[in-house]
């Protein structure tokens, strides 16, 4: 979608998703080995009590079933920066779902801009589990004309 078609503030609702135990534990050994999140007996010594999801993995399951939407299509040029906050554990078992909206347009040049794209996660109970925002570039349908 080009930048000029972007309506800010509409909200795009992500289909939920059910985080798996194996999944977190597979994507943990990779990307993020603390013990929290593949370790079950060290899991069982925090107040957590059991593995916990990485947070970035729940920020890729929503963000990847936004990109699958099409919504960005062919006119998204680049990500330029991403900032998660994270609030709620996730759980094996727990369903995450989003909301994504865009928040703010700012022209780059005259040929593209950025879209802040804000996604929150939510879990089955309504529970924020995190937020994001991701910066991307995005063309404009029709460049400034410049003299």
């Amino acid at each position: 979608m080009y930048l000029d078609d972007m309506i800010i503030d509409k909200v795009m609702e992500i289909p939920p998703i059910t985080v798996k135990k194996d999944q977190m534990i597979e994507f943990s050994k990779i990307y993020d080995p603390f013990p929290l999140h593949n370790d079950e007996e060290f899991a069982k010594t925090t107040r957590y009590g059991q593995i916990i999801a990485p947070g970035v993995m729940c920020f890729m399951l929503v963000w990847a079933n936004f990109i699958r939407t099409g919504f960005l299509g062919d006119e998204h040029i680049a990500g330029k920066s991403t900032k998660i906050e994270w609030f709620n554990p996730v759980y094996d078992g727990d369903v995450i779902y989003g909301k994504v909206r865009v928040a703010k347009i700012t022209r780059r040049n005259a040929f593209n801009g950025i879209a802040d794209i804000v996604t929150e996660v939510y879990n089955q109970r309504g529970e924020l589990v995190l937020t994001d925002l991701t910066e991307s570039i995005v063309k404009y349908r029709q460049a400034e004309k410049t003299e």
